[in-house]
């Protein structure tokens, strides 16, 4: 009997020890209850949804059409375009990435209106960046307004949890007070909409974009790590995308782009959309504290002069 208490407790704080080491490894975090904002909207059908941008033949619809499967190889990588343009609102897809090693491999989920605006586009990017060991992927996000490509707001951080295991929601809030960026529903990062500097601010209709592409010019380490085509193809999956917000009509004026029932709300109704609540807050400042690596703002050896937001 004493063999067999001493097995059984020698067992039990391996398990515990095992538990601790996994535990540190997947970066575990429960935050305070936060609104499950990507509860709110409906699904939009990929097929409806969206048209083929670029790599049509890497481009696979799956599920009768609701999810997409897009590849890069050495031909070409896939990107899709909504259908329609949008001004304000809520963007969401669930994404699972590529396994494996992903370096220089870049899977964005943004708002543009490029195509359009050329010289003074907008921008509101999710992008995952390829690692050069494994599953670490880096979350980046970036904001561009009226052109203002050589400023660059971009914001880096790790995420608590393997990427390429299961799909996860990445999401997009724009709206007339604040832009937010949230991973599975907790917010990771809001650019407010500051009346002393508008032009910082996104604020032209944009399209919603869904690729995959090689950024091995800058995506790991600067382009340390380029995109390693022994390893290809690498294959992301959208699933569960919603688009709700003020489908633009070019023929309206701007001004009358709102959703049915809205008040001073745009277009996405409630407070919830407007001001972050306090358990967002603090879900948020952990999601910083933790996990940003990089922000412009702290970025002196590129900016003589802070970007206007910063201070």
């Amino acid at each position: 009997m004493p063999f067999l208490q001493d097995k059984i407790l020698y067992s039990g704080i391996l398990v515990f020890c095992m538990t601790i080491l996994v535990s540190s490894h997947s970066r575990p975090y429960s935050p305070s209850s936060v609104a499950h904002l990507t509860d709110y909207f409906p699904h939009v059908s990929i097929d409806q949804g969206f048209s083929k941008s670029f790599g049509g033949s890497n481009i696979q619809l799956i599920s009768n059409g609701s999810m997409a499967n897009l590849a890069l190889d050495k031909t070409s990588g896939a990107g899709l375009v909504s259908k329609n343009k949008y001004y304000y609102g809520f963007f969401s897809a669930a994404i699972k990435l590529p396994s494996g090693l992903s370096s220089g491999v870049v899977v964005a989920f943004y708002l543009s209106n490029a195509d359009t605006f050329p010289h003074t586009h907008d921008e509101i990017d999710i992008e995952l960046l390829g690692h050069e060991e494994g599953n670490d992927w880096a979350f980046q996000t970036n904001i561009y307004a009226n052109g203002s490509v050589s400023t660059g707001r971009e914001e880096r951080f790790n995420l608590w949890f393997d990427p390429t295991e299961q799909h996860h929601q990445y999401s997009i809030i724009w709206n007339s007070y604040h832009t937010v960026f949230l991973v599975d529903n907790i917010p990771v990062r809001e650019f407010i909409h500051n009346s002393a500097f508008p032009f910082v601010y996104p604020s032209k209709p944009m399209s919603v974009y869904a690729t995959i592409w090689d950024g091995s010019a800058w995506a790991t380490h600067g382009g340390k790590y380029p995109v390693n085509y022994k390893y290809a193809p690498f294959v992301v999956s959208f699933a569960n995308v919603e688009m709700s917000g003020c489908i633009w009509n070019p023929t309206a004026p701007v001004s009358s782009c709102s959703k049915a029932g809205t008040s001073s709300y745009d277009p996405v109704e409630g407070p919830e959309f407007v001001k972050l609540s306090k358990q967002q807050i603090e879900a948020m400042d952990w999601a910083r504290r933790k996990l940003m690596f990089y922000s412009y703002c702290k970025d002196t050896p590129r900016f003589k002069v802070l970007p206007p937001e910063c201070k």
